[in-house]
């Protein structure tokens, strides 16, 4: 697959959408750019690169687009809690990504959802082929396995994204931890009962905040606590953005607004719980800033 990655602004001039590159060339203006991207993007510098997943209807490469923004320059960990789907019972309490240095690590009850991704392939994938609902029920549908639609399309389409950066982490170790986790679910048994979905996956014990909140302590963060997304995201944002014990760890926070698209309805925000994180989600309330 050509990795090549285009840059330019987003345009429409009453033809067909392209990338408007410095120097006028028109990229990818043969291929398909997803409407979701032209409803919140025209008219915005952007970057775009083909993926291996290709279009159900035109039988060509997907194109993916993001905003052409600069990496953080310093190691850092974001944590990733998103809002509940509205339409799926299993996502009532949300869930949690983390995200290491640029890899994000996505770990579910469903096999094909345990990967690493960029930051663009997590946030910004089309609702096109397989990233996209079925568009008769609306949800994920794989009883056609040559044409399986998972509906995990970009998550800021899907959902609000609440954020939890810190720095000062040993992001190499981490990273290591966390690529064993997905080895490890992907050696597991397959589930003769639920093809499709991870055997050994467990709400209380093996879940993807779980398998996450294990990963800081085996770095030695023992007070990272709560086994529901939401939980464990205000205990961790609690304990990183006001502890005192490592000079070098440093946390901020922010939340995503969700860019609606008629593929995802709007988000919800799941309860807490647990009434120590609702005092603990009052007092980090101030440090998080919203982002459009």
């Amino acid at each position: 697959m050509n990795d090549m990655i285009y840059r330019g602004i987003l345009t429409t001039d009453g033809r067909t959408p392209f990338l408007l590159g410095d120097d006028g060339t028109r990229y990818l203006e043969d291929e398909i750019i997803w409407s979701g991207y032209l409803s919140h993007w025209s008219g915005r510098r952007l970057c775009a690169r083909r993926l291996p997943q290709k279009d159900y209807e035109a039988r060509k490469p997907i194109v993916i687009l993001w905003p052409d923004v600069s990496a953080p320059e310093e190691p850092f960990v974001d944590l990733y809690f998103n809002e509940r789907l509205v339409k799926y019972t299993v996502s009532f309490l949300g869930h949690l990504a983390v995200n290491v240095n640029g890899e994000i690590f996505n770990f579910s009850h469903l096999i094909n959802e345990n990967e690493v991704m960029k930051h663009e392939e997590y946030f910004f994938r089309p609702a096109l082929g397989e990233f996209a609902p079925d568009p008769v029920s609306g949800r994920d549908n794989i009883d056609n396995p040559q044409k399986p639609y998972y509906d995990k399309f970009g998550r800021l389409f899907m959902r609000t994204i609440h954020v939890l950066r810190i720095t000062g982490l040993d992001t190499r170790d981490l990273s290591q931890i966390f690529h064993n986790e997905l080895e490890t679910i992907r050696n597991f048994p397959s589930n003769p009962k639920k093809p499709g979905e991870y055997a050994d996956f467990n709400i209380f014990t093996r879940s993807c905040s779980t398998i996450i909140r294990n990963g800081f302590r085996k770095m030695g963060f023992a007070k990272i606590r709560g086994i529901f997304p939401r939980e464990l995201f205000v205990n961790s944002s609690y304990y990183f953005l006001k502890q005192t014990e490592h000079s070098l760890i440093k946390a901020s926070g922010c939340t995503f607004t969700q860019l609606n698209v008629p593929e995802a309805s709007p988000s919800a925000m799941p309860p807490l719980l647990n009434p120590l994180n609702r005092y603990r989600y009052r007092m980090v309330e101030k440090y998080i800033a919203s982002v459009k």
